[in-house]
């Protein structure tokens, strides 16, 4: 079985479209606006949501059609955090959004990643949680209305936050064994 099959060609769309999407908001203010919204802010927001969507479309096809790889169990959640840290970032550099949270979700970020590390050493492959996928999709609709721009994103922002470091909690609870 090739390992460039539909799923996996989707999760490698999510690094290829994150350019796109801070591209688009390093240049925002320059082509106008539209509807009250910025050009710019529109065109990274459609681009951040479509790469979203891959993010579920892929683990669909590939569960469904039974085409599970070691290149997508690698590139799906690495396409995952390039895309998410890439706007939070550049909403960083907007000041969207203070540094500190994005330092908070990115840390969790890593502490998951060490303990699916070590578990993969050990013959253990940890699988995302129910916590994660909410923190996933909280963090995907608060990235997205702060890339709108939207009122209230801050304290959407301030929910996915909070559940990213709930759901790292779990992890780090449920994988205590791998740590004696």
């Amino acid at each position: 079985m090739s390992s460039w099959n539909l799923p996996n060609l989707l999760s490698m769309s999510r690094v290829f479209l994150t350019p796109f999407v801070i591209a688009f908001l390093a240049v925002r203010g320059q082509f106008g606006t539209l509807y009250g919204f910025d050009v710019c802010d529109i065109l990274a927001g459609v681009v951040f949501i479509a790469a979203s969507i891959t993010d579920a479309a892929d683990g669909y096809i590939a569960r469904k059609r039974k085409i599970v790889t070691n290149l997508g169990k690698f590139i799906d959640p690495l396409a995952d955090k390039i895309l998410v840290v890439a706007a939070l970032i550049s909403l960083v550099q907007l000041r969207r959004i203070e540094a500190w949270m994005v330092v908070v979700i990115v840390s969790r970020e890593f502490i998951v990643s060490g303990i699916r590390m070590v578990a993969a050493v050990e013959g253990v492959v940890i699988h995302a949680s129910a916590g994660g996928k909410i923190k996933t999709v909280s963090q995907i609709i608060a990235i997205v209305m702060m890339i709108f721009n939207i009122p209230y994103a801050l304290p959407v922002m301030w929910i996915a936050m909070l559940l990213t470091v709930w759901s790292g909690w779990d992890y780090l609870v449920k994988s205590k064994e791998f740590f004696r």
